[in-house]
């Protein structure tokens, strides 16, 4: 079904805030909707368009279904007006299992009005009969990581993703089957290997139904070839040569590196949209802004001692918080959140990453948004603007005001701020490579 489209400007009132957060859909109906808003403004359901409206793509796996419901149309800042707080929460390897977690932070980001990113593992869509359509580089057929699906968990999978798409999320990639280190690492792939993972991780998605047998369901209500303009590396290995494919093969961002909470610039074509260093409370070091590396300094990436998970799940959170707040009060630089949907440690992560959902996409000026849907902006602003913020750091506000720092023609704030890779102290706590 095509869905109607509501479109909405980044700029929204705290009336309208608050109506967004009124109520809460849980309905895992594809055209079901929802009532918390993208970007401050309140969802409606959409509506069913004419059967006419659907075409489909291929075996009928994807189809084309009209312009993507509730996507904000992002405005140029006004001379001297103060930017949003962007916050993108996103997901690696996302499919539902029998955790449902997909299903559950799809309600959560309806009920505070995040749209997030869905980084979708191709072999997700994959049947373990047909494993061997896969070929990935530097390994054997029919080898992955992360093993496959089955019918069940595909057809699970592709609802929680047309749902996803229908209430105005992003569907990425991570790829295929998540091979990390030396030993046939996406570390070690060239521009054209990753050229052929890419357009398997594609084929997966344009073709499940004949792979897993599945055809009496509906598509996915995409043409993925334009859907997908942007991923994370497994491990955030391989970086330069999957940069060097995604900018001959359409992406438009890159979100595998480390950065510090400034403002993002584009590096080629791709916006360099890094994870970024976090505060880790009542410790000396910061580390990635994601749960996986908040497990790996907590316990050894091993389940830990039971009595330690509420206390770990508060750390993670509160560090996340702080690093929020250091951006909401400082450089207005964007907050980028990485989870996997996993229970490690009791679940303790997941508490914390819909805590701090709840806690900062509710608050005024903030824009919890998809990668893409932060792309579209930083693509509709003046570049002189952009170089301006990127002289602020990390936490640091204008000297004077917003207005007067982003004036026109008013003087180059102080130099940029180079990334800082490592905390005194703890060169290995800092920045552990995402594994999972």
């Amino acid at each position: 079904m095509m869905a109607a489209t509501k479109r909405f400007t980044f700029g929204v009132t705290a009336a309208a805030l608050s109506l967004a957060l009124a109520g809460c859909a849980g309905s895992a109906d594809p055209a079901g909707g929802g009532q918390g808003g993208a970007h401050g403004a309140k969802k409606n359901a959409p509506a069913g368009a004419p059967k006419s409206a659907v075409r489909l793509i291929g075996d009928g796996s994807t189809a084309y279904t009209g312009v993507q419901p509730l996507q904000p149309v992002p405005h140029k800042l006004k001379a001297g007006e103060k930017p949003p707080q962007f916050v993108v929460f996103s997901w690696d390897g996302a499919g539902e299992d029998s955790q449902r977690l997909f299903s559950h932070f799809r309600r959560v980001g309806q009920k505070y009005n995040a749209t997030m990113t869905y980084f979708l593992s191709g072999v997700y869509l994959l049947p373990e009969a047909k494993k061997n359509l896969y070929d990935p580089p530097q390994h054997s057929a029919g080898r992955s990581d992360i093993g496959f699906n089955d019918a069940k968990g595909i057809k699970d999978t592709v609802e929680q993703i047309r749902g996803a798409w229908f209430e105005g999320n992003e569907i990425g990639t991570h790829f295929n089957g998540h091979f990390c280190g030396k030993d046939g690492g996406v570390g070690t792939w060239s521009k054209e290997e990753w050229k052929s993972e890419i357009s398997q991780a594609k084929s997966f998605v344009k073709n499940w139904k004949t792979n897993a047998a599945l055809a009496s369901l509906k598509p996915l209500p995409f043409d993925y070839d334009k859907e997908l303009v942007g991923a994370r590396t497994p491990c955030l290995e391989g970086r330069k040569n999957f940069m060097r494919a995604a900018s001959e093969m359409g992406f438009r961002y890159d979100t595998s590196g480390v950065n510090d909470q400034i403002w993002p610039e584009k590096q080629g074509s791709l916006w360099d949209l890094s994870m970024q260093l976090v505060p880790v409370p009542g410790r000396a070091f910061q580390t990635l802004s994601m749960d996986y590396n908040f497990y790996m300094n907590q316990s050894g990436a091993t389940r830990g001692d039971e009595d330690k998970h509420q206390y770990w799940g508060d750390q993670m959170r509160d560090g996340l918080v702080q690093a929020f707040q250091r951006s909401y009060k400082g450089n207005r630089a964007p907050l980028i959140i990485g989870n996997h949907f996993e229970s490690w440690n009791g679940g303790t992560y997941m508490r914390a990453i819909e805590d701090t959902i709840k806690r900062v996409c509710t608050q005024r000026e903030v824009r919890c948004v998809s990668f893409r849907q932060l792309a579209d902006w930083l693509d509709a602003q003046d570049p002189q603007v952009l170089a301006k913020l990127r002289t602020l750091k990390v936490g640091e506000a204008p000297k004077t005001d917003w207005a007067a720092f982003l004036a026109p023609g008013a003087a180059a704030g102080p130099a940029g701020h180079a990334p800082a890779a490592h905390a005194p102290g703890a060169p290995d706590a800092a920045r552990p490579a995402e594994r999972h």
